[in-house]
């Protein structure tokens, strides 16, 4: 008796999160190069986080394009050109020898390149195929699969770098890369037409009026801004956070256990996040998650740091790093429904990587300027509550929208 096969929504699932544990495991590793290629190029911090923080600022303008033409044409076409620009950016990585062309491989392909292989495009078309009741969960385990590649891939990406040294080790990160495109062919998700048929019987806006209606609605603006903290204080810590703990006095092992854990830890964050979704409030959800990163973030900063204070900081911030994500995006999908969901996520995104443009540059700039990162952790630590503030009045609500007018 042969087996029933597998549903269309097995193989998105499969594939969008292998591609996010390899997009996302990758760019996470990112911070390990920092001290090596400033080190040996002559740069200082800035050169490093300037790129990095262009690549945030691209990825988050490009994003809402990206999301409307997975919306349009599926999501197959846009990870599959993304995978390949992101190879060719890891490529081009491993060969710069000047400030402008790690800008232009780092920060200009890459971003783009993430902006197809990501979030957004990726829990778009996962929210469109998942029942209602599921959506948050199906967001929930498709993030932790990119907080898997966290974990799994840091202590290897830091092997290769003491290894093979850092241009060699891109060149085989280029190649991991590749393994997106098969991936990506198997991935098949809903077009707008079936995707609306989930959805109740209610008009389908046009795009310029879903554009309209976002702008208009208060609280998709207070998403946004609340999103915003939640890039600054990832890209920040992500990026320099193991360059802060070898100015401690502690070894390089130490930022990348501590990176290691975040994603560890992440995993039953962003699947527990994504369950709690579906049971209550998900505005005021992301408010405590806030109040508990500056909780966080405050014993962090305010005790000695140790190696065992390090550890502690990786397992807290984990269980908090991308809980937002699934959060965030349910939001999106439970107001303004699931057919435009990966362009009105990547809007939301936007901010998100505005403000990892800033944590990533501010966190290079400051230390350049002042020897020290103690500024940017207390601008961090003050960023918590703003954020708390800033989402805990959203109401989750359907969009009302009018009803249909039949022609005469």
């Amino acid at each position: 008796m042969s087996k029933a096969p597998r549903s269309p929504f097995f193989w998105l699932m499969l594939g969008g999160s292998v591609v996010l544990t390899l997009s996302l495991g990758i760019r996470h590793g990112f911070g390990l190069f920092l001290a090596p290629m400033s080190t040996d190029l002559g740069w200082g911090r800035e050169t490093f986080a300037l790129a990095i923080a262009v690549q945030n600022l691209l990825w988050g303008l490009v994003q809402p394009i990206t999301g409307a033409f997975a919306d349009r044409f599926g999501i197959k076409p846009v990870v599959m050109v993304s995978g390949l620009l992101y190879a060719l950016g890891l490529l081009l990585m491993g060969m710069t020898n000047s400030p402008l062309s790690l800008t232009l491989s780092t920060g200009i392909l890459i971003g783009l390149a993430l902006s197809g292989t990501s979030f957004s495009v990726i829990l778009g078309a996962i929210g469109r195929a998942a029942p209602p009741e599921k959506r948050s969960s199906a967001m929930g385990i498709a993030s932790a699969a990119g907080s898997f590649g966290q974990f799994v891939m840091l202590p290897g990406t830091l092997g290769l770098i003491e290894g093979l040294g850092w241009s060699a080790a891109l060149f085989a990160l280029a190649a991991l890369s590749l393994l997106i495109l098969p991936f990506a062919s198997i991935m098949k998700s809903s077009t707008p037409a079936e995707a609306s048929q989930h959805q109740t019987h209610t008009p389908s806006p046009t795009l310029r009026q879903v554009l309209a209606e976002a702008a208009r609605h208060s609280d998709f603006w207070l998403l946004c801004f609340g999103f915003f903290v939640c890039g600054f204080q990832v890209v920040f810590i992500g990026i320099h956070l193991p360059s802060y703990l070898i100015d401690q006095q502690l070894p390089p092992q130490t930022g990348t256990t501590v990176l290691a854990l975040v994603g560890l830890f992440n995993i039953f964050g962003t699947y527990g996040a994504g369950r709690l979704g579906e049971r209550y409030s998900k505005p005021q959800l992301l408010a405590g998650l806030y109040l508990l990163r500056a909780v966080v973030i405050g014993a962090f900063i305010l005790l000695p740091v140790t190696q065992a204070s390090a550890y502690g900081f990786g397992i807290g911030m984990g269980l908090l790093w991308l809980s937002t994500v699934p959060l965030t995006n349910g939001i999106v999908a439970s107001v303004f429904g699931v057919r435009n969901l990966s362009m009105l996520g990547g809007i939301v995104f936007l901010f998100h990587q505005l403000g990892s443009f800033l944590g990533g540059w501010l966190g290079g700039y400051l230390y350049d300027q002042t020897g020290s990162y103690d500024l940017v952790w207390q601008i961090s630590l003050l960023l918590c509550f703003v954020a708390a503030l800033l989402n805990w009045p959203i109401a989750e609500r359907p969009l009302a929208r009018p009803p249909v007018v039949s022609p005469l």
